[in-house]
């Protein structure tokens, strides 16, 4: 028998401020050795510590933890690949922000260029057309 399939995890993850190590493992399916290791591959994976020493993530670590696994596991990327597909996503929380364009109003402001350039594109491409034919 197999697992359901879960459309958006996030919306599993339960309502709370705080979670250990143990339940955020349970959450993801996987060790407790594979969040710890992660944490050193992953600068933006930090769970704080409590006055004990025990971890506790913070829902946006848990969210970050299943989009990890995602990367990993589901889509095979390797650590740095899923590193470097974290880092260019950008990152929210004042880190790194990827920058918000404009919207568009119509396809004409989507496709004007005032330089010319597309008109310039488009009698290269008719020319090697005509060389094609």
């Amino acid at each position: 028998m197999t697992d359901p399939v879960i459309e958006d995890p996030r919306e599993e993850i339960p309502d709370k401020l705080y979670f250990r190590i143990g339940e955020v493992s349970r959450l993801a399916g996987i060790k407790p050795y594979v969040l710890r290791f992660w944490e050193t591959e992953f600068p933006g994976l930090g769970p704080k510590k409590s006055g004990t020493g025990h971890r506790l993530y913070r829902r946006k670590d848990v969210e970050l933890v299943l989009e990890i696994k995602r990367l990993l596991y589901d889509k095979r990327f390797t650590i740095e690949g899923a590193r470097k597909a974290l880092d260019s996503r950008g990152k929210v929380d004042g880190l790194k922000v990827a920058p918000v364009k404009e919207p568009v109003s119509s396809q004409r402001d989507l496709f004007h260029d005032s330089s010319g350039a597309l008109e310039k594109i488009r009698k290269e491409l008719r020319g090697i057309l005509e060389l094609l034919r």
